[in-house]
């Protein structure tokens, strides 16, 4: 697998990643109404180039047949802190380690730029927690993030040390 920067021409693709993992991740979680008004908030070329011009960083992950299969976006804090804002592997190719070579290319990149920790939002009903508990993180928080229509972001605050 190849890891390299993302550029504003890659926001479809990363789109499409985001696109097709959602329903797999949220469809038991979210009701479908809510899912469809969360997909175009935040897993839209346009919502993905916003967060990229907005500082967030995000980075590609390719399989040995040069296709991209999954992406991590992160943003570097003003508190030594960074934070993993997204992470999506493809549902064909998870369970295939891309997820933990991501997140440690996100740890590896938030240190060299003077960050001792990495925090992450993960929804509170998603699979992800233990995933992101295997790897040394631990919850610090609840929170309820308004998205509008009425619905939360009902997540876990988590953080590890880098």
């Amino acid at each position: 697998m190849q890891i390299r920067n993302a550029s504003e021409a890659d926001a479809a693709v990363i789109s499409q990643i985001a696109l097709a993992t959602w329903p797999d991740t949220y469809g038991e979680i979210l009701s479908a109404d809510q899912l469809e008004y969360m997909l175009d908030r935040f897993c839209s070329a346009d919502a993905i180039l916003a967060n990229m011009q907005n500082g967030q960083q995000f980075l590609l992950a390719f399989d040995e047949m040069d296709s991209a299969v999954g992406f991590a976006a992160f943003t570097i804090k003003d508190d030594f802190s960074a934070h993993l804002n997204k992470l999506y592997v493809l549902p064909a190719t998870q369970g295939k380690n891309l997820g933990k070579l991501l997140l440690g290319e996100v740890s590896k990149r938030s240190s060299v730029a003077g960050c001792t920790r990495l925090t992450l939002n993960v929804n509170r009903f998603n699979k992800a927690k233990t995933f992101y508990e295997r790897l040394g993180f631990s919850i610090i928080s609840e929170i309820d993030i308004p998205i509008g229509n009425g619905w939360l972001m009902e997540d876990f605050v988590m953080s590890r040390d880098i």
